[in-house]
């Protein structure tokens, strides 16, 4: 293996590798398990939105809609559970059929009306934006908060949801563990799976690698593109519901960097060893990537509107480096 191919198969990793070592030695308590821990907290649902994006990627497609499927997920639940009085399991029943029906949607439109996938999700995302405000006139949902007509919202979060995104396992240390990690880690190890391992997720990458060949192949590529979109969908339905837990509110606002943080990680998947393609263990990495580069910068106290130009050029880096190289050892 020459030198080259060693840098495009390592050299991502050894890069976090580096930056782990460099935030160890330079921020105090970055080397800590709870610094660890709050890493991987961090971006636990982004990471989950990256796996669902990372989905679409492998069929050629792209959903920018992700971001607002989980906030509008995350208020449906909110809605459920504070005006109509529902249990857990209603909110939680709720805001998976969110992440279906749009799903779905998404599917139907950029199949069968051949509109262009990122048209079609970008105006799902301003759809949902917009609808996830009218029930409540643009508040946010809490507890005992005032409806438009006048009346008091009577119900509250069941602490069963609310374990959802706060409750944590015993791990070498008492309360270490957040279940949203856990379900990073689930999730991951299953969309893996299932795009390596299995048919339909081999399907969905040769859908993606040459749609042409596949059909006349007699692959049903319509249906493996249409259940892309509402794997995706299903995921940012997860991280909504796991933002929800964690707040205990429905905060409108409280999205807002979701969309961005993971389409960053599912892209710097691609750079993961040398894959060149969307896959869910280099989104992981990517989404760990990103949780180590920000939660190292904070706690060096760099200024925080420096971090998305460090994140983005980050980004821009992996990707270049990672293509140009692969390119340039193909010809």
């Amino acid at each position: 293996m020459s030198a080259r191919d060693y840098a495009i198969r390592y050299g991502f990793l050894a890069l976090l590798a580096g930056l782990v070592i460099y935030f160890g030695l330079a921020a105090d308590g970055f080397a800590s398990p709870q610094s660890a821990v709050f890493i991987f907290q961090s971006v636990a649902i982004t990471g989950i939105l990256a796996l669902g994006v990372t989905a679409t990627l492998v069929v050629g497609g792209f959903d920018l809609s992700i971001g607002s499927v989980a906030t509008t997920a995350m208020m449906a639940s909110s809605y459920v559970m504070v005006v109509m009085g529902g249990d857990a399991l209603m909110a939680v029943a709720a805001c998976l059929a969110v992440g279906v029906v749009v799903g779905l949607i998404n599917g139907f439109l950029i199949v069968y009306m051949r509109v262009p996938d990122l048209l079609a999700t970008l105006g799902m995302m301003f759809l949902l934006v917009g609808l996830q405000r009218i029930p409540t006139e643009g508040r946010s949902i809490a507890t005992g908060m005032t409806m438009p007509d006048g009346s008091v919202a009577s119900g509250t979060f069941s602490p069963e949801f609310l374990a959802l995104g706060r409750h944590r396992f015993d791990l070498f240390l008492p309360n270490l563990l957040p279940i949203s990690v856990v379900v990073l880690v689930v999730l991951a190890i299953v969309i893996w799976f299932f795009l390596e391992y299995t048919r339909f997720g081999r399907m969905m990458y040769a859908v993606g690698s040459n749609e042409r060949a596949a059909q006349l192949a007699g692959a049903p590529v319509n249906a493996y593109k249409i259940w892309a979109y509402v794997i995706s969908g299903v995921f940012a339905s997860i991280g909504g519901i796991l933002l929800a837990a964690r707040l205990g509110r429905g905060d409108i606002a409280s999205g807002n960097n979701l969309l961005l943080d993971s389409v960053a990680a599912a892209l710097i998947g691609f750079a993961v060893l040398g894959a060149a393609k969307p896959n869910a263990l280099g989104t992981a990495v990517g989404a760990v990537f990103v949780g180590v580069l920000l939660q190292g910068l904070t706690m060096m106290n760099a200024p925080y509107y420096t971090q998305d130009f460090i994140k983005g050029a980050v980004l821009v880096v992996a990707l270049v480096f990672t293509f140009a190289l692969s390119k340039r050892g193909k010809r």
